[in-house]
């Protein structure tokens, strides 16, 4: 049985009179890569850090590597690297500095791969010894990524990671990701709003809407299935389409059915004169889900 890395059981949070997370359950295996989408303001921070347990939850239960998140081992902490939307670093030290004081922290801080990744990412010469607080934010950004990919971690939650870094910047981050994390086998969370480096890392995609998981797939088996059928209300009732997320009437009489639909419901659509089907790629998807 595949191991249960992060458990969350209706998880709430409340901020005033808005209730940001309304009883989310959510299950991570091993290995699972899974990136998370919503819209902004649709709590996917809140999510994580109420993951992480650096925000108090309203109720609900979180377990990670079968421990309470909010009594977790100091051997259960060792194994989560964390990337946060911004980067939270010791601006008065130097990059190699922090590095030191990391490296003293985790057991299996991996100095080499520290150094390979700044040599990668422009930190040699002065920029290696200038203090953090004088560096740019995607220069910060990278740090915040280093030091969460250092110690080898086996759960990694990742918060628009790539949010400040340039093009070039994602492009060597993704390759990272994929070149050395996933291939260990390491459970991530990436949450992004570039939906394109999304499809590039990410084997499974959740979509957070209205406090809830509303919808978690792989995001091969979506894209295979998501259509858009349009047609006659009669029509489409008499399909009985199973995986239905939305349904929208027209001005002229004609609904909209967006849905994830089988191998067998493709079949029986194709060639049918009474309605027209539209394949969705995943920014459509996106727009339909958290609608």
């Amino acid at each position: 049985m595949t191991e249960v890395v992060v458990a969350i059981n209706a998880l709430k949070k409340t901020f005033g009179r808005q209730g940001v997370l309304r009883g989310v359950d959510w299950q991570l295996k091993k290995g699972q890569v899974v990136g998370l989408l919503g819209r902004n303001g649709a709590g996917k921070s809140t999510l994580l850090e109420c993951m992480l347990g650096l925000r108090e939850s309203d109720g609900g239960a979180v377990t990670l590597f079968g421990e309470p998140v909010h009594a977790l081992s100091e051997a259960s902490r060792a194994r989560i690297g964390y990337v946060p939307q911004t980067a939270d670093l010791f601006d008065w030290l130097t990059p190699v500095q922090m590095f030191d004081y990391f490296s003293a922290l985790y057991p299996r801080w991996n100095d080499a791969r520290v150094e390979g990744l700044m040599l990668r990412w422009g930190f040699h010469g002065e920029a290696r010894n200038k203090p953090i607080g004088r560096l740019s934010g995607g220069e910060k950004q990278r740090l915040s990524i280093i030091r969460a990919l250092a110690h080898e971690p086996e759960l990694l939650v990742l918060d628009e990671p790539v949010a400040s870094l340039d093009p070039v910047g994602r492009r060597d981050f993704l390759r990272e990701l994929v070149g050395e994390v996933i291939d260990r086998d390491t459970t991530v969370v990436f949450s992004t709003h570039i939906l394109s480096d999304l499809e590039r890392v990410a084997l499974d995609v959740a979509f957070l809407k209205d406090g809830r998981i509303g919808l978690q797939a792989p995001l091969d088996e979506l894209l295979d299935g998501a259509r858009r059928v349009t047609g006659t209300g009669a029509a489409l009732d008499a399909l009985c389409l199973e995986g239905e997320i939305r349904r929208e009437r027209h001005a002229d009489g004609a609904v909209s059915v967006v849905a994830r639909l089988s191998p067998a419901e493709l079949d029986s659509l194709r060639g049918m004169a009474a309605v027209r089907v539209e394949a969705l790629n995943l920014e459509d998807l996106f727009v339909e889900v958290t609608r």
